[in-house]
């Protein structure tokens, strides 16, 4: 490999390694060796150091010891008439070079004000978001799983001009992948370019800006770590599990925009020990042969209009996007975004205009593919800032099409048509809500272009089970006024087929290993009366994604001899379990939280779990990043009761699952629930309530104390001591 590069990387290491030493002896001088460090809401401590050492530093003096390390690691700056083996030495700088990011990052949080704004999306006033949480990791991480996000690109410096810059995002967006932005030189970076003209960034849109400084690079190597940690089964301080899972599953590359000083070499060898490689756009020194990356390990110089391709290419991602044949750019990236009133051309349905989508089956001779009809004024006909009704009414029809299939593809229709830049889709079936941006109507999007989108990615993803798809797109009172009790009929009828059945009713369960890629030993088993944890599957569901992919995730158990009705365990459950979980898990019970409960993976909506002292169990919600009376986050919790284990005592599961005759029956079902987060609790108020009506306890959800009257388990007691909550009188847990 080149030496020069070598040079330049370890150099830039010893340059970070100074300021690193002289800002910690700075800020301990300052503040004391005592003073707590922390990146917000994790139970990862600083993710890099306690992902590859183990370590699980929370204080300033605890940085000193990472600082040794990072010394330990430090190559001396190769001699000019003296030739090694540099591509070593320079992934021993790498390496220190994420240990001293994470040391002068860390600093930057005990300052006050924070540098970042430690929230999910950038604000008017702050652009810079800094570290993931874990709430983010979750949320994310499941796209790691199923595709919808193949990798990352972590994108340092900045674009000749904005033009490019938004072109290359835009790129990125399309091709799925996660924009991570860091490193301004000269005062610019690819992130206030993108603000410069006017685009939305935040995880939601999958431009995450992480912070200017050249050390908040190690933000994305984190983010890394985390996922194979908490996802990939690696254990903190198992560093080559950890490196070796970011190589295999985490494809990821860094993308070095505009001038690439000391400093920026070191990033790029730190990246290059998870196998990212790194992609230039100036003439900066190659090491083109493989080794620790799958293909070549540093490539320039290369052009803006075929850097994302040679990236990919470099990588090794192999990507797969349906053409979907719109005039505004499309992929999950757009999701996330928000037309704002002041952006909007125009708003159809809502809260105050009629508006239902609707999907069913028609027999094959009445359905013309591809046919799109517009039924009312389209967007060219109606002036900027109008609101009007929508209904979009699609027929389906082919030989392996069943009614069972209608609500999974109706589902799908929010997230297909979110997909597209400058369409800001909400709800579903009679509670949708739409707004197109004026950017995407100056480009020539039509209403007609909602048919559009489901044409293509409903026959991209469900092609097997329908032959033919028809659109009427409806933005006339009138005709959406005429069909939308027939709709609302089918709605019902859909609701009560899935209300009335129990699990004693069936002799079949649905398996969901969807995600084992990322908690392997993970098995998640969906009855009627228990939802997947993360409540996105019911019993249905997982009927109809069998019939749909009979080899994929969701597979039909058979229930077979029951041993336990009341835990809810039987024979046929345990030997699928058992097999699917590779060997490791020996029994299931579905209705216990005490006694061999269901695993889980890391995408549930809640964890519920016991508080010995008040003989009931506190319930947190995901989004809650609070303490809990368990003395333990939301995120740590996580990583307690994630990852495939069986953990006593705790369950992830669905928010809704709460409000089921089945939810932790054994222990006495719902009456146990005496701390709730107020966000969740005020959600499920309604659930709450009918569960006190049908255990005749007068005031049922008020005897459930929340972080507004208790913080502690003794605060807990004491609550529900006054209020006669009805767990204390119910037999012990243990």
């Amino acid at each position: 490999m080149s030496k020069l590069i070598a040079t330049r990387a370890i150099r830039g290491a010893h340059k970070l390694f100074e300021r690193a030493e002289k800002e910690l002896k700075a800020a301990i001088d300052e503040k004391g060796p005592d003073t707590k460090v922390e990146f917000p809401n994790t139970g990862y401590y600083l993710p890099i150091s306690h992902g590859m050492l183990g370590l699980k530093i929370d204080t300033l003096g605890g940085l000193t010891q990472l600082l040794e390390e990072a010394r330990k690691l430090l190559p001396p700056v190769p001699d000019e008439n003296l030739w090694v083996p540099y591509l070593g030495h320079t992934m021993d700088a790498g390496m220190a070079t994420l240990f001293i990011d994470e040391i002068i990052e860390a600093i930057k949080y005990t300052q006050n004000p924070l540098p970042y704004l430690t929230e999910p999306n950038p604000s008017d006033d702050q652009l810079w978001i800094g570290a993931a949480n874990d709430v983010i990791l979750r949320e994310r991480g499941i796209e790691f799983v199923d595709g919808t996000a193949p990798g990352f690109a972590a994108c340092v410096g900045y674009c000749p001009t904005n033009e490019i810059a938004v072109k290359i995002a835009r790129e990125l967006q399309e091709k799925n992948l996660y924009v991570f932005m860091s490193a301004a030189t000269d005062g610019k970076s690819m992130a206030q370019q993108l603000r410069e003209e006017g685009v939305q960034m935040g995880w939601e849109t999958r431009l995450v800006p992480f912070g200017d400084d050249v050390t908040a690079t190690v933000h994305s190597l984190g983010f890394a770590t985390k996922v194979a940690l908490s996802f990939g089964g690696s254990q903190p301080g198992d560093f080559q599990r950890v490196l070796k899972y970011n190589k295999n599953r985490v494809f990821a590359f860094v993308l070095a925009l505009g001038p690439v000083d000391d400093e920026k070499h070191a990033q790029a060898a730190g990246a290059i020990n998870y196998g990212f490689p790194t992609i230039a756009d100036t003439d900066i020194d190659q090491i083109l042969p493989s080794g620790i990356c799958t293909y070549e390990h540093v490539v320039s110089p290369v052009e803006h209009d075929n850097i994302v391709a040679k990236a990919i290419e470099v990588r090794g991602l192999k990507i797969t996007v349906t053409k979907v044949p719109i005039p505004v750019p499309y992929g999950p990236a757009f999701q996330g975004e928000r037309v704002r009133k002041e952006d909007m051309y125009v708003e159809l349905a809502g809260q105050t205009m009629p508006g239902f989508e609707f999907l069913t089956t028609r027999p094959l001779d009445e359905v013309e593919d591809g046919k799109i009809e517009v039924i009312g004024p389209e967007i060219d006909d109606v002036e900027e800032g109008t609101h009007l009704p929508l209904a979009v009414w699609v027929e389906v029809a082919g030989r392996e099409m069943q009614p069972d299939f209608e609500p999974i593809l109706e589902r799908h229709m929010h997230d297909l048509v979110n997909c597209a830049h400058g369409v800001w889709h909400m709800g579903q079936r009679d509670i949708n809500w739409v707004r197109i941006s004026k950017e995407a109507k100056e480009k020539g999007f039509k209403f007609k272009h909602f048919g559009s989108i489901l044409h293509a990615k409903f026959h991209g993803e469900f092609g097997k089970i329908f032959d033919k798809v028809q659109f009427k797109i409806y933005t006339r009172e009138k005709e959406i006024l005429e069909l939308i009790e027939h709709a609302r009929k089918v709605y019902h009828e859909r609701d009560d087929r899935i209300a009335g059945m129990t699990d004693e009713s069936i002799d079949t369960f649905y398996s969901c290993t969807l995600c084992q890629s990322f908690a392997p030993n993970h098995v998640c088993i969906i009855t009627p009366e228990r939802s997947g944890l993360c409540g996105a599957y019911n019993w249905l569901d997982g009927k109809a994604a069998h019939q749909i992919n009979p080899t994929g995730p969701n597979q039909p158990v058979k229930k077979d001899k029951e041993i336990d009705d009341v835990k809810g365990q039987w024979q046929g459950i345990n030997e699928f379990v058992y097999s699917t979980s590779h060997r490791t898990l020996e029994a299931f019970n579905a209705y216990s939280i005490i006694e061999f409960p269901m695993t889980s993976c890391g995408c549930f909506e809640c964890i519920s779990g016991v508080l010995p002292s008040t003989n009931g169990i506190m319930t947190v919600y995901r989004e809650y990043p609070e303490m809990t009376p368990c003395g333990m986050k939301f995120s740590t919790l996580a990583g307690v009761v994630g990852g495939g284990v069986q953990t006593p005592g705790f369950i992830g599961h669905s928010k809704h699952y709460v409000g089921s005759n089945k939810f932790i029956s054994a222990e006495g079902g719902a009456r146990r629930i005496v701390w709730m987060d107020s966000g969740l609790k005020e959600e499920m108020r309604s659930i709450l309530c009918e569960i006190g009506e049908r255990d005749g306890i007068d005031g049922f959800v008020d005897m459930i104390a929340d972080e507004t009257v208790a913080v502690t388990e003794e605060e807990v007691l004491e609550y529900i001591t006054r209020k006669n909550h009805p767990a204390l009188t119910m037999p012990p847990l243990f």
